[in-house]
């Protein structure tokens, strides 16, 4: 390697420096330690002790585990379908608007606020005496508390705080296309729905991808809103993950079974997430 070339390759690592500090801190770092923590035994205030493989045994023997695992799955499973075809719609409508800065931003505040906050109004919406949607319907329906209903009302919540996050990637993507493909369908009779499901669709498989890995991502890691809404109950319905994981490391003071249970959940997440790529990479054309 020649002087000119050295000197490249460093300027090159200089540039890639202060995102390689961000990846190795922020990312490669915390799973060492999540890694570490997982084969110790510590109470956050003694001392800690190497246990092997114990937290491992435990945690996958555990049915509480499990429990919180299909629960997330199944929030998972109401919560990225919904989101997305609503946000498809909203996109949709969104794109056939000139300008439409504002609704966008009215979309998207749902998504901006904090998730506490929006749980703790959506409590006031869901509340049996009190509560304005019980108050339209003419009902009392123990929207938290009943254990059928439990797990969907907080799908809902979900589902209305992020779809118009999804119509915004939606938006983007479908303005992306080039207007010439469109119209060149219209001639050969692609309008309406055959024009969504023939050439929108089709071409906004890159931008699909994305919003269902991410979707699915946030759906497993959710916690703010279920910590706010109802704390996982009732009967444990929805007792998810993040909420299981919670409550090893901080009231059970147990965060080698919580770093076990972080562990498996990166794995199904990345399991799924090659899943998913998987069956777009043979499906998906980045360019139009």
């Amino acid at each position: 390697m020649d002087r000119r070339a050295a000197r490249r390759a460093v300027t090159s690592y200089l540039l890639l420096g202060p995102s390689l500090i961000g990846v190795g801190g922020f990312l490669l770092v915390p799973i060492a330690v999540v890694g570490w923590l997982s084969l110790h035994s510590w109470n956050l205030l003694g001392g800690i002790e190497f246990t092997g493989l114990r937290n491992w045994r435990s945690v996958l023997g555990d049915r509480e585990f499990g429990h919180a695992l299909l629960v997330t799955l199944g929030l998972t499973a109401i919560v990225v379908p919904v989101q997305t075809v609503l946000g498809f719609a909203v996109a949709v409508l969104l794109a056939r608007r000139r300008g439409g800065s504002a609704l966008r931003v009215v979309y998207a505040l749902p998504w901006m606020c904090a998730p506490v906050a929006v749980g703790v109004v959506w409590q006031w919406m869901f509340a049996p005496t009190e509560g304005a949607l019980n108050a339209v319907l003419g009902r009392r329906i123990e929207w938290l508390s009943e254990p059928a209903l439990a797990l969907p009302s907080v799908a809902a919540v979900s589902v209305w705080t992020n779809f118009g996050y999804v119509a915004l990637f939606f938006v983007a993507g479908i303005r992306a296309i080039p207007r010439e493909i469109f119209d060149a369908g219209a001639l050969d009779g692609a309008t309406g729905w055959r024009r969504i499901r023939w050439l929108t669709l089709p071409l906004l498989r890159p931008t699909m991808f994305f919003v269902l890995v991410t979707g699915v991502l946030a759906a497993f890691q959710t916690f703010d809103t279920v910590y706010a809404l109802t704390k996982g109950g009732p009967g444990g319905r929805t007792d998810v993950v993040a909420m299981r994981m919670f409550s090893e490391a901080f009231d059970a003071a147990r965060p080698g079974r919580a770093a076990v249970m972080a562990l498996v959940v990166f794995v199904v997440i990345f399991a799924v997430t090659v899943a998913q790529h998987r069956f777009f990479r043979n499906r998906t054309s980045y360019e139009s």
